[in-house]
């Protein structure tokens, strides 16, 4: 019975995919037609070469220092005592963690990461 009724769902599988036309589709195209004519999803390319940014909003300390996570250790990036208690946007890519006061939009700095180094 499993067998017949399995060579029952397979003609009408492929009746419905490939002789059936189908009243949705342009032209009145069988199922098949229309999928064999998409593009197909492919693998993407290689992410690991691309910059990943992480954006931080923050209030720089009454020190003058912003601290930042990174790959989880604590760096401390030295702004400078004029600009305590300035609300910032950090923006930090592979490389570089830059600086920006929101009410301004000015540079305040730009650090260089140094993965090494706790103080920037």
């Amino acid at each position: 019975m499993g067998h017949e009724l399995q060579t029952l769902i397979d003609r009408f599988r492929n009746d419905y995919n490939h002789n059936r036309p189908h009243r949705s589709l342009p032209h009145q195209a069988t199922p098949a037609t229309t999928y064999g004519a998409r593009p197909k999803a492919t693998p993407g390319t290689d992410r690991s070469a691309e910059i990943h940014y992480r954006v931080l909003h923050d209030i720089i300390g009454k020190d003058g220092k912003l601290t930042l996570r990174l790959n989880g250790r604590l760096h401390h990036l030295g702004i400078g005592a004029a600009h305590a208690r300035t609300r910032v946007l950090a923006i930090a890519d592979d490389t570089t963690v830059t600086v920006i006061a929101l009410e301004t939009g000015e540079i305040l700095s730009t650090h260089q990461i140094q993965p090494e180094k706790s103080y920037w």
